[in-house]
């Protein structure tokens, strides 16, 4: 293709919505990964379209090591290859310690953690064989000092920013870049149920006192993939109005 790949997981919806939409202006052909909400993904692949972009939607579970095989198997095939990874897909299952299940806990850290495993795995050989590549990993703010009632969720995302560092002093000798982006409160279906008052409060933990959007990661997102960063890898950039720093 004349247009570099694109390939951002959890793509329908939230923080990968805005990716989509944001490099889709950008001359990236986009592919939408999700894992259920086909009509969603086809909203977000009809309005990249509309607005003179293009794309492609590609169901499968990343948690899944066969399916994200075949899914990176296929894609490279049609394509020849992916340029961008965008590990984006997360789920969150909050609970205390004492009451947290098994379940809660291996369900997110197979799709949040495992399922960036797999994605990396099944693109590598064609990043390296094309000696280029950028891989960018969607962490938290959680990953970097912890919360509440989030033990799976922390875990999940601090495993991502140690992946991202050990990846990019691995893959540097090959010209690809690993970068990861912490996000820290962004307005999206996850803070929606939020009340007031929980909001206020995070809203005190914050320098810059207001709620990031979409928008601010994937405007990240889309510099990180760009010329305009090669000379950056092994980073990890909070993107959270200054609430880390």
């Amino acid at each position: 293709m004349d247009k570099k790949v694109v390939l951002i997981t959890g793509g329908s919806r939230g923080i990968g919505k805005a990716i989509a939409l944001t490099l889709g202006k950008s001359d990236y052909h986009v592919i939408i990964n999700y894992r259920s909400r086909e009509d969603e993904a086809v909203k977000v692949l009809e309005e990249i379209i509309a607005g003179g972009g293009s794309g492609s939607i590609y169901q499968s579970d990343i948690s899944n090591y066969n399916e994200t095989e075949k899914m990176m198997t296929d894609i490279i095939k049609e394509y020849g290859g992916i340029d961008v990874l965008v590990n984006n897909a997360g789920i969150t299952k909050d609970q205390l310690m004492l009451r947290m299940s098994e379940e809660d806990f291996s369900s997110v850290i197979d799709i949040n953690l495992k399922g960036a495993f797999n994605c990396v795995k099944h693109v590598t050989r064609s990043m390296f064989k094309k000696r280029s590549g950028c891989i960018i990993n969607i962490s938290s703010v959680i990953g970097l000092v912890g919360n509440a009632g989030q033990v799976n969720y922390a875990a999940s995302k601090a495993g991502i920013i140690g992946m991202t560092k050990a990846l990019a002093k691995e893959y540097a000798a090959r010209n690809i870049r690993v970068n990861a982006i912490a996000p820290g409160f962004i307005d999206t279906e996850m803070t929606d149920v939020l009340s007031e008052e929980i909001k206020e409060d995070i809203l005190d933990k914050i320098p810059l006192h207001t709620l990031g959007r979409p928008e601010d990661i994937a405007n990240m997102v889309n510099f990180l993939a760009s010329d305009q960063a090669k000379y950056i890898t092994g980073q990890v950039i909070a993107v959270d109005g200054g609430m880390t720093m």
